[in-house]
């Protein structure tokens, strides 16, 4: 078949190294054709972020920050198994774990610099919160 069609970029230069990646086959659930005893295409990625040398030091901190709740002793762990080949389970895989990591790895966004509202809207708001006022006021039956 050929190699699969990494590296996979997180971000940048930057791509999960092969050599760190943990791979582990199991039988998926679920309906299957001849082969469904015998192949095991659902693919288990794992990849300690705790250890890695190939995110920068700053990535590093802020992606254990943000998935420490997915992680299980400074690994993470990435399960699939929506398609029949193992293949095409091991691409899917190994996107979801660089997807995962360029999002937890993403600076922080700027910080929102409040804005002053115009003097024109307020003043034009006012306006119309008066006549809806007036109208409702001309609707009471004091006047009948």
């Amino acid at each position: 078949m050929g190699r699969m069609s990494g590296p996979y970029l997180i971000r940048g230069s930057v791509s999960l190294p092969e050599a760190e990646l943990i791979w582990r086959f199991s039988r998926s659930s679920g309906p299957g054709g001849q082969h469904v005893n015998t192949s095991d295409s659902q693919v288990e990625l794992r990849f300690d972020l705790a250890a890695t040398e190939a995110l920068p030091a700053v990535w590093k901190e802020r992606a254990l920050e943000r998935l420490a709740s997915r992680l299980n002793d400074g690994v993470i762990s990435v399960r699939s198994s929506e398609h029949r080949s193992q293949w095409r389970n091991r691409e899917a895989a190994a996107v979801r774990l660089a997807a995962l990591l360029a999002e937890a790895t993403a600076p922080p966004p700027r910080p929102r610099r409040p804005t002053k509202i115009p003097r024109g809207i307020n003043e034009r708001r006012l306006r119309e919160k008066k006549r809806r006022g007036e109208t409702k006021r001309g609707r009471s039956a004091r006047d009948w």
